[in-house]
């Protein structure tokens, strides 16, 4: 299938995956309706956003280049000073920048 990207083309594709992306968030929120959140599924739900993170992380740590590696070492380092993870995500993208532009 193919869909032309000019002018109604892209605003079409656009307009699909802002439903799709709609549909994936309320189905969620619907199937969660449906669970009893008790103790286990509270430790499940806090586990997995780590292992999410993780997930993203770890090929960057393994196959990215200096600057990918020095933003997540900065960012690291940053977390773990401050505690808030917006001045640390700036910082490693900061970092990232400065090492690629040179």
């Amino acid at each position: 299938m193919n869909i032309e990207t000019t002018a109604w083309g892209a605003i079409f594709v656009v307009i699909v995956m802002a439903l799709v992306t709609l549909a994936t968030r309320l189905g969620g929120v619907f199937i969660m309706s449906l669970v009893p959140i008790n103790e286990r599924v509270r430790r499940f739900i806090r586990a997995m956003s780590g292992s999410v993170l993780v997930a993203l992380l770890a090929p960057i740590a393994l196959n990215g280049d200096i600057a990918a590696r020095m933003a997540l070492l900065t960012t690291a380092l940053m977390m773990l000073w401050l505690k808030k993870p917006l001045p640390a995500i700036a910082a490693g993208i900061l970092v990232a920048a400065l090492i690629r532009q040179v």
